[in-house]
């Protein structure tokens, strides 16, 4: 899954605003490398961004969907928490939902799910990005993803949403200090246990420098190959990344990695 940002504010500061020729030229040169599907944002939601609202949201992406005109050769995925941005963006085009909030910020969401019959994907976190570092304490962290993550799947379903079409991320960086990103990514092959496919999204994220020491976002695709290889191993079915070429090649090699270990 590629990632297609289109924020002034994205934390690997690769954003896109308000430039729609740009951002289909990314999202071209992402499918040519070999992006099974493209995940397109419009709000940030790394810690302490400000939320926006519906509209504005509505207003970042209008002119990229429009630029794409349905011509994706690959699914998009809209990464949203609201039904109102959701919504729009299914009527042009895109496949699938990316909900970081599982449900949590916008009760329309699953309902509005449930009735286009598309996949979503329900992420472990708490609180919002803007205070979710002051609920990251855990007794243990991999079970209480999981609880998480099965009482979301339950409420999803509880509405409407077919089992079938639900995907879940355990969030890693999300109201998670790096000792327990580690524990998580690290517990990938517990997770399938939850039944339903897996999407781990380590790219770039800053809990990967406690390992490293501190090192810029933009620089961060080699330890980003490590939490990609290692997500594989675990049995992740997805992994969402910046940079796709490269990250394919990582992908491949792991998956014939594990292919041989079975």
């Amino acid at each position: 899954m590629g990632i297609l940002n289109l924020t002034p504010d994205s934390f690997s500061a690769d954003g896109l605003l308000a430039d729609p020729a740009r951002a289909l030229d990314t999202l071209r040169a992402m499918e040519e490398a070999g992006a099974d599907i493209i995940d397109i944002g419009a709000e940030s939601t790394r810690p302490g961004a400000a939320p926006v609202d519906a509209a504005e949201e509505i207003a970042r992406l209008r002119p990229v969907l429009r630029a794409i005109g349905g011509r994706a050769r690959v699914p998009l995925s809209i990464d949203t928490s609201k039904a109102a941005v959701a919504n729009f963006a299914l009527d042009e085009g895109v496949a699938m939902v990316n909900d970081v909030s599982a449900l949590d910020s916008d009760p329309a969401m699953g309902p509005l799910v449930a009735a286009r019959g598309v996949p979503i994907v329900l992420m472990h976190m708490r609180g919002r990005p803007t205070d979710m570092y002051a609920e990251a304490s855990y007794d243990d962290v991999v079970a209480e993803v999981m609880r998480h993550l099965q009482r979301r799947v339950e409420r999803a379903v509880g509405v409407g949403v077919a089992w079938d079409r639900v995907l879940l991320d355990p969030g890693i960086g999300f109201a998670k200090r790096p000792e327990h990103s580690f524990r998580v990514l690290a517990a990938t092959s517990r997770l399938l246990a939850l039944g339903r496919p897996l999407l781990v999204g380590p790219s770039r994220k800053s809990f990967m420098t406690a390992a490293t020491g501190p090192m810029p976002a933009a620089q961060r695709d080699w330890p980003t190959a490590a939490a990609a290889t290692a997500a594989v191993l675990g049995g992740a079915h997805i992994v969402r990344v910046h940079r796709v070429a490269e990250m394919v090649q990582v992908v491949r090699v792991a998956e014939a990695i594990r292919a041989a270990s079975v």
